[in-house]
């Protein structure tokens, strides 16, 4: 868990690593960038803390979890505090007191500070202009943009964007370039040959180093490329159809690499294999099969349990492999797309179509009852307590399983 130190005497607040040395007398700690400024502080001018993702404490209860998860989703984006609270079964005042006691922010305040740091990073990367830049990190007026960035940065985002270092803008030609920041170690080629083993063809394709896939957004299609960026950070090149809500786009696209979570321990990733399989080409290497998961720690220095970027995307590709081979079931997710899929033209890399959604699938052999249920409203694919139950009802307990570990992130996912 990252902690963030505040500095009393000048009122800013500072990441790990930050050069600055003040008296520790004068110092607080905090563990969300969003508790430190709803205290009245401000991000430090030189370490600029902004730029990392600020990760939920390891000791916040699933209610907690939950809530922010659907923040993330863009809940707060059009709604109120009330709407979160009724989405969890919780008075606003319930939902604040968590929130207050595990954040130290209110959830109005976690989101706020999410979207102000997010447009802070387009301000600096990007030459999106001002009015762009609002609506692409949620903010709902230009108002309300530049009243938020005075309160969070204290300046407008004009200032802010003519503060910005010469180094900071990054190449947008074809797409709009973000960075993606993680927490160190990270071992992006583990993460590209797991996805690259379980690629869907014509919806994702990994080559060279670098993840693509097709995306619909509102029923238009758009593409992603992941690849390397440096010791801290991955690079997003996204190609959408509107920038508009983007933030949430970067938001799934860290999730699904697990750029969004800190490393886990080889006692995690040992259980994770369990479910997953092996999870390195440093597994592959040593040993066959889950039991691989037992090697040396410093082997898996920086494996991620990867995420999901659509959860029936996840679902389906789980329910195939669980009942046919590797071989049949990516034969078996090809014909899905081909026959159900939304054809994309015009795209590189063998992609070629956007992934169906349950209600196509509905009388698709194998994965009718999984599609039906999710289509129904009767299974919800979320992270919550019950889930990996709840899918049992339509699938085998190690699909579920999967399913839930890719969904919720961490291994105790997996365990119900």
């Amino acid at each position: 868990m990252t902690t963030y130190s505040a500095v009393r005497t000048t009122g800013i607040y500072c990441r790990p690593g930050c050069g600055a040395k003040p008296l520790a007398e004068n110092v607080r700690t905090f563990e969300h960038p969003a508790a430190a400024e709803a205290a009245g502080y401000r991000a430090c001018l030189r370490c600029r803390p902004y730029r990392i993702a600020g990760t939920v404490p390891d000791a916040a209860p699933e209610l907690v979890c939950r809530a922010v998860q659907l923040i993330i989703t863009g809940l707060l984006d059009e709604a109120g505090e009330a709407a979160l609270g009724a989405r969890l079964g919780l008075s606003v005042r319930q939902l604040r007191r968590l929130f207050h006691e595990h954040l130290g922010a209110t959830p109005d305040q976690f989101a706020r500070s999410r979207r102000a740091h997010f447009a802070r990073r387009l301000l600096d990367d990007t030459d999106l202009g001002i009015a762009e830049i609002a609506f692409a990190a949620g903010f709902g007026s230009l108002r309300q943009f530049n009243r938020a960035m005075r309160e969070v940065f204290r300046a407008s985002p004009r200032e802010l964007r003519e503060r910005r270092r010469r180094g900071d803008r990054l190449a947008a030609d074809g797409g709009l370039v973000l960075r993606l920041p993680f927490t160190p170690p990270y071992d992006w080629q583990a993460m590209c040959d797991f996805l690259g083993d379980r690629a869907i063809p014509g919806v994702e394709s990994v080559e060279d180093g670098v993840y693509r896939r097709v995306v619909s957004l509102d029923g238009q299609p758009g593409m992603l490329e992941i690849g390397a960026g440096g010791d801290d950070q991955l690079l997003l090149r996204a190609h959408l159809p509107f920038w508009e809500g983007v933030i949430h786009v970067v938001d799934r696209a860290a999730r699904l690499v697990a750029a969004d979570r800190d490393p886990l321990s080889a006692r995690e990733l040992s259980a994770a294999a369990r479910v997953l399989g092996p999870l390195s080409g440093q597994e592959r290497t040593n040993a066959a099969g889950p039991s691989a998961a037992s090697a040396d720690a410093a082997a898996l220095a920086g494996v991620r349990v990867p995420g999901a970027w659509a959860p029936f995307e996840i679902a389906v590709q789980a329910v195939l492999r669980d009942r046919l081979s590797p071989a049949e079931a990516t034969d078996a997710l090809h014909k899905l797309v081909e026959v159900h899929g939304v054809p994309v033209p015009g795209l590189t890399h063998g992609l070629t179509h956007a992934f169906p959604g349950p209600e196509a699938l509905t009388s698709a052999h194998l994965v009718g009852p999984l599609a039906t249920e999710v289509a129904e409203g009767n299974v919800i694919l979320e992270p919550a307590a019950g889930l990996v139950r709840s899918l049992e009802t339509v699938t085998s307990r190690p699909a579920a399983q999967e399913i839930a570990l890719r969904l919720e992130g961490f291994v105790g996912a997996a365990r119900e």
